[in-house]
C-alpha cells in the first residue's frame, strides 16, 4: 500500500490543531502543511522496527542517558510539521520535551526507508530534520541492507557511519553504540 496525501481541500494548509482533529484511526503525519496517510508497516519493517530498538534501548537503559521510543509517536517540529519516526531517543537532559507527544526535535531519530516513503524519508525529511535540528538521523534501507548515520555537524548532516550487507554502524549521539548490520538486517 503506497502513502497518500490525503484528498481534502487542496489549498489547506494543514497545522497541529488540524491534526488533533482528526476523528479516524489512521496514521497521518504533516509535512509543511500537506496531510499524507501512512499505510500500516509490513512484517519485514515490523522486525527490523524491534531489532533496532533493542539495541538502541538496552544501550541507553543501561547507560541512563534517556528515552527511546517507537512509532507511532507524534514529534511536533512546528505548527505545519508532525512526523513519526520509526524510533527516537531523547535525552535525559532534553526529556521536558516529551509528553504525550513530543514537543520538539528528539535527539535521535531513524526511518526504516519502505518504497513508498523513500523520496519522503530520504530526501524531504533528511533536510526538515537538519533543519529542524535533530542531532543524529538513522536512515535503514532493508532492501539494501544499509544502514546509513548522519550526524548534526554545523547545522548540516554529515555522514558518520555507513555499513552494507556486513559491518557495523555507531552512533554519535549515544558514544559507544554500535550496531551490527546483518544482525538487523537480516
Amino acid at each position: 500500500m503506497k502513502e497518500a496525501v490525503v484528498d481534502r481541500p487542496k489549498d489547506k494548509v494543514w497545522t497541529y490543531e488540524d491534526y488533533l482533529r482528526l476523528e479516524d484511526d489512521k496514521r497521518y503525519e504533516v509535512i509543511n502543511g500537506r496531510l499524507y496517510e501512512m499505510p500500516a508497516p509490513t512484517t519485514e519493517h515490523q522486525r527490523i522496527l524491534g531489532k533496532i530498538y533493542k539495541a538502541i534501548d538496552k544501550f541507553v537503559e543501561s547507560a541512563g542517558v534517556g528515552e527511546v521510543l517507537i512509532s507511532p509517536v507524534d514529534v511536533i517540529l512546528s505548527d505545519t510539521l508532525i512526523v513519526q519516526p520509526d524510533i527516537v531517543f531523547v535525552s535525559e537532559k532534553r526529556k521536558g520535551i516529551v509528553k504525550e507527544r513530543i514537543f520538539g526535535p528528539p535527539d535521535l531519530a531513524v526511518e526504516i526507508v519502505s518504497p513508498s516513503s523513500y523520496y519522503r524519508d530520504r530526501y524531504e525529511k533528511f533536510v526538515l530534520y537538519e533543519k529542524h535540528g535533530i542531532k543524529e538521523y538513522w536512515i535503514v534501507l532493508p532492501g539494501e541492507k544499509v544502514i546509513e548515520v548522519w550526524c548534526l555537524k554545523d547545522g548540516k548532516y554529515v555522514l558518520h557511519s555507513i555499513a552494507a550487507g556486513k559491518g557495523e554502524v555507531e552512533s554519535c549521539v549515544l558514544k559507544g553504540l554500535k550496531v551490527e548490520v546483518e544482525e538487523v538486517l537480516k
